[in-house]
């Protein structure tokens, strides 16, 4: 009896075993399973760029007066919107497919069959997850970028003139810039190193802006007759800290999703992003008591903008403690960026040109200094590691070739629709706010429309012998 239930136990036992056994002979393998979670970090990564826009539109919307938020978010949606169609049809292919030193040739409209997708997009062969993801998580980036162009441009411009741009911007200019660095160009034959694009994605849109501000001018009040900066304050704080929060976090996927891969590496990128964005809220919070006795939240806000932008170049090639110089760093350039660029006449609402521009070429330059032996995969470690100062100099020649060709672009486009469709709305447009003029809706009907409605929709004070910005 007892053998009779031993057999029997073993009979039973093998039954349970039988669709394990089958299951194992024919379930994924473990380059299947490997494949499958690379692929669904890449597309979470990529959900969290994307919802950058979200941070994008509370910020810009926080610092705007509420006369424009209405035009705030049209932009931001209709930005998204041609980002996402003009990449796809041409963007892509100029940035990552197979061509030349200076822009791809190859890879129109995604159209590829899978068997050639690495000989077609050779500037994303390293790593092997679908085509549609590599595609998801680099539209996301060439949105950023080009959301950054217009925080500067804020409450004075024609709507035409962000959809017409965003063409150019997605279409072309971007898109050179990212095949040079990342998409096998001449200055990834030279071994620049940003990791994710504290000067492809950041110092591109910063470029852009300035250009597109020093043509449109500033808004109408901020100089006083003497030329001194008058201080126009957005009508949310709140709304405005929200959208450096929600940044904050999209930055979680913006740098460790660089990665293209499920790997333990995310985790360290994660810290060093997240150690840069503190520094960076201190340091520019200290520049504000020192130079004016009080703790600017704005300020804050906009340090750790500048230190997540000075930290997305090096952030895989540095240690923590070296995250925080970078960021404390940051927070301060900027803070004394935005005073400068105040003084010298240019209006930046949002402070983009100092939090994307300055913090993308000091994040550049810093992991000529800081990146180390042990994470140096591309390019040469920094000179405080003994590198010497080639990877400096390397930082240094990418700062200036993509900086300086994106603003002559963008002046370029911005020149040409000045001198022909205009670039600025009238001046009593701007005083009453685009939302009425430009899309016929009030961001807050309850408090902006009664005003205009009784005769005071000029919700700025009128401006004596007001004439210009016409164009």
């Amino acid at each position: 009896m007892r053998k009779l239930a031993l057999l029997s136990t073993a009979v039973l036992l093998l039954v349970l075993a039988l669709p394990g056994l089958a299951l194992a002979q024919d379930g994924p393998s473990t380059a299947d399973l490997s494949l499958a979670m690379d692929t669904m970090w890449v597309i979470i990564a990529a959900c969290l760029v994307l919802f950058m826009q979200a941070g994008f539109a509370m910020l810009e919307v926080g610092f705007s007066r509420m006369k424009n938020v209405g035009s705030v978010v049209a932009k931001i949606l209709v930005n998204l919107a041609i980002a996402a169609l003009l990449f796809w049809a041409v963007g892509f292919a100029f940035a990552f497919g197979t061509g030349n030193a200076i822009i791809g040739t190859q890879g129109w409209f995604l159209a590829v069959s899978p068997g050639q997708v690495n000989d077609v997009y050779a500037g994303l062969s390293w790593t092997q997850v679908p085509l549609s993801a590599k595609f998801l998580f680099q539209v996301a980036f060439c949105a950023v970028s080009l959301a950054i162009v217009w925080g500067t441009m804020l409450e004075r411009t024609k709507f035409a003139v962000y959809v017409v741009f965003a063409v150019v911007f997605a279409g072309l200019i971007y898109p050179m810039v990212g095949h040079w660095i990342w998409g096998g160009g001449w200055l990834t034959d030279l071994g620049m190193q940003d990791f994710a694009g504290s000067t492809v994605v950041h110092l591109s849109g910063a470029m852009a802006a300035l250009a597109g501000t020093l043509l449109l001018g500033p808004r109408l009040g901020k100089y006083d007759d003497d030329g001194r900066p008058v201080n126009i304050p957005g009508h949310n704080m709140p709304l405005a800290v929200l959208g450096v929060l929600i940044l904050w976090i999209g930055w979680w996927g913006f740098n460790p999703g660089s990665t293209m891969a499920a790997v333990p590496d995310i985790a360290d990128i994660a810290l060093t992003t997240n150690l840069a964005a503190a520094a960076g809220v201190l340091g520019a919070m200290g520049m504000s008591y020192m130079y004016r006795r009080n703790v600017d939240v704005g300020m804050g806000g906009n340090g750790a903008i500048a230190a997540l932008v000075a930290i997305t170049a090096p952030c895989a090639f540095v240690a923590p403690w070296a995250s925080i110089v970078i960021g404390f760093v940051a927070g301060v350039i900027m803070y004394a960026t935005l005073v400068y660029v105040d003084k010298i006449g240019v209006d930046d609402p949002l402070g983009a040109i100092a939090a994307h521009g300055m913090g993308g070429i000091w994040g550049t330059l810093s992991c000529g200094l800081f990146t180390t032996p042990a994470l140096a995969a591309v390019g040469e470690p920094g000179l405080f590691y003994g590198g010497g100062l080639y990877q400096l100099g390397i930082q240094a020649l990418g700062i200036v070739a993509a900086g300086g060709f994106v603003f002559i672009a963008s002046l370029a486009v911005f020149a040409t629709l000045k001198a022909t469709i205009g670039i600025r709305v009238k001046p009593e447009q701007e005083l009453d706010g685009l939302d009425i003029h430009e899309h016929g809706v009030f961001g807050y009907p309850d408090l902006v429309a009664t005003d205009y409605q009784n005769g005071n929709g000029q919700l700025s004070d009128p401006l004596e012998g007001v004439t210009e910005g016409t164009n």
